[in-house]
């Protein structure tokens, strides 16, 4: 399937795992895999907040305002 821009955050993503450390998710067009690290160890992730087959959508973090 050809993709539709050259940046992962074009696209959307479906929750295909979840552990404390990592989520592992899958483009909807591209089918391209993608193991995301949790950042903060502090604070795991859930399957109540990342359910399997649950839609996301990634962003980019240089395009958020410095605080």
């Amino acid at each position: 399937m050809k993709k539709t821009g050259n940046s992962i955050f074009a696209e959307r993503y479906r929750v295909v795992e979840v552990a404390d450390d990592r989520l592992l998710v899958r483009g909807i067009l591209s089918g391209e895999v993608l193991t995301i690290i949790n950042p903060e160890p502090e604070f795991p992730l859930s399957q109540a907040d990342f359910p399997p087959g649950k839609l996301i959508a990634l962003t980019d973090p240089s395009s958020v305002p410095l605080d």
